[in-house]
C-alpha cells in the first residue's frame, strides 16, 4: 500500500495503517536523532516519543510537507525541549547543592566542628571531577574500579582525578 494511502487510513483511525507506517519511518527518525544528538540512548528516546507524538497528533497531519518532514519536526522539537529541560533541571541541582553545601557547612559551624577549605574547593569542582577524586583520595579506590564504577575508562578515570587535584590545588594555595 502506497504512504498517502496509509496516511489517509492512520487519519481515519485504522491503527494497523498507522502503526505501519511509524514501522517504515522509525529507522528513518532515529538515524535523524542519531546525527544530531550524537547520543544513542537519547535517540532511543526522543524517536519513541516521537511515535507517540505521532499518534496523538495523526490527525493534525495536514500532508502540506511529507510525512518523514512532519516526524523530523515533531522530533527535532522533542529534542530542543529536552535540552532545555535538562538546562533547567542542572540549573536547580546546582542550587540544590549550593543550598546543602551552605547547610552543612552552618552546621559543622553550629557543632563547633571545622569545616576543612577542602570541602569548598571540593564543591568548586564539576560532578564528573569530583566523583573520581572522592574515590581515590577519600575511599582509596583504584583506578580501575574507579572506572568499572562510573562506566568509564581507567585512563579516563586517572585523567580526571589528575585534573581535579591540579584544580584543588590552585584553589587551596
Amino acid at each position: 500500500m502506497e504512504e498517502h494511502e496509509l496516511i489517509r487510513q492512520a487519519i481515519q483511525g485504522d491503527k494497523t495503517a498507522l502503526s505501519q507506517l511509524l514501522q517504515q519511518h522509525y529507522a528513518f527518525v532515529y538515524k535523524y536523532l542519531l546525527k544530531i544528538t550524537l547520543n544513542p540512548p537519547m535517540a532511543e528516546d526522543i524517536t519513541q516519543e516521537t511515535m507517540i507524538r505521532c499518534i496523538e497528533k495523526i490527525k493534525l497531519y495536514n500532508g502540506k510537507s511529507k510525512f518523514s518532514s512532519w516526524l523530523i519536526t515533531i522530533a527535532t522539537h522533542l529534542m530542543i525541549d529536552q535540552g532545555r529541560r535538562r538546562k533547567r533541571e542542572k540549573h536547580w541541582q546546582e542550587q540544590e547543592q549550593q543550598q546543602s553545601l551552605r547547610q552543612m557547612q552552618w552546621q559543622a559551624g553550629h557543632q563547633h566542628e571545622a569545616w576543612p577549605d577542602v570541602l569548598n574547593a571540593l564543591a568548586e569542582l564539576p560532578q564528573e571531577s569530583r566523583i573520581p577524586v572522592i574515590l581515590k583520595h577519600y575511599y582509596s579506590y583504584t583506578y580501575e574500579e574507579i572506572g568499572q564504577m562510573l562506566s568509564i575508562a581507567e585512563g579516563t578515570a586517572k585523567s580526571r582525578v589528575h585534573h581535579a587535584l591540579k584544580q584543588l590545588r590552585k584553589e587551596l594555595v
